[in-house]
């Protein structure tokens, strides 16, 4: 296991093979800034390194997922680099990331949930682009995550219009997995990331390297990594306990090995 670090922007908190990264600025909205990229990088290397950890559920403090960038000193106003890429470090992290939104993700803020793998939102929850109103355009994967996840179309209207959708809405076009009402969507959120943590470790680190690499492969070339994939699983202490633990009719003990 790692050893916990501190952070400004947000908190980490660990529920067994479960870690929560939480932002942690409500009084702020839980702005998009340097300081919170600086943070969410570091803490996203660290959860990535503990072969404990095995999924990480990404939620906010207070009314507010996050309102996105903000203006000032320490805002992203500036041309970002063109090797800086905002939240990929959430795609790259081994375990799957499950975003719960509770409240309003806008600009930025819903970027950074377009970055995780699964999205659970609260009944109150609304998603919007709108930063063409302004003069300024998505900046962190809004353009490129949101037409692979709704389709080109949808982006298209959500991002040139700065459209805001409601959490049915963001069900129905595949925004997000799940929606349950505001009262219940942690514990839905707790289930689910539980659900998948209770599957073998290195299965589900593959998996979602399988998924996210596959995507940008021409087909034939992402179905024989996923095949290489398979084969490397297969040679692992896990697979054996799996089928072992099925043979004897009991809970595979996993152990990431």
């Amino acid at each position: 296991m790692i050893a916990p670090m501190r952070f400004d922007t947000i908190a980490i908190s660990r529920h067994g093979p479960v870690a929560e990264i939480r932002l942690n600025r409500p009084a702020r909205r839980n702005p998009i800034d340097r300081p919170f990229l600086d943070d969410l990088d570091a803490a996203a290397a660290m959860l990535h390194d503990d072969a404990s950890v095995s999924v990480v559920l990404l939620s906010a403090e207070g009314a507010v997922f996050s309102a996105g960038r903000v203006t000032g000193a320490a805002a992203l106003d500036e041309a970002p680099a063109r090797d800086a890429l905002p939240f990929r470090c959430l795609e790259t992290m081994a375990q799957p990331v499950i975003a719960l939104v509770e409240g309003d993700a806008l600009g930025a803020g819903l970027e950074l949930a377009l970055a995780c793998d699964v999205r659970i939102a609260a009944d109150r929850a609304t998603f919007a682009l709108s930063g063409l109103a302004a003069g300024s355009m998505p900046r962190a994967g809004g353009t490129q995550r949101l037409p692979r996840l709704v389709g080109r179309a949808k982006a298209a209207e959500m991002i040139l219009l700065g459209e805001a959708l409601n959490a049915a809405a963001a069900l129905a076009c595949g925004l997000v997995n799940h929606v349950a009402p505001a009262a219940e969507a942690r514990a839905a959120a707790e289930r689910l990331a539980q659900a998948m943590a209770s599957r073998g470790p290195l299965a589900l680190r593959y998996a979602k390297e399988a998924i996210n690499r596959g995507l940008d492969m021409p087909l034939e070339q992402a179905l024989r990594y996923e095949t290489d994939l398979t084969v490397i699983l297969q040679t692992t202490h896990d697979r054996a306990e799996g089928v072992r633990a099925f043979l004897e009719k009991r809970p595979p003990r996993f152990e990431g090995r």
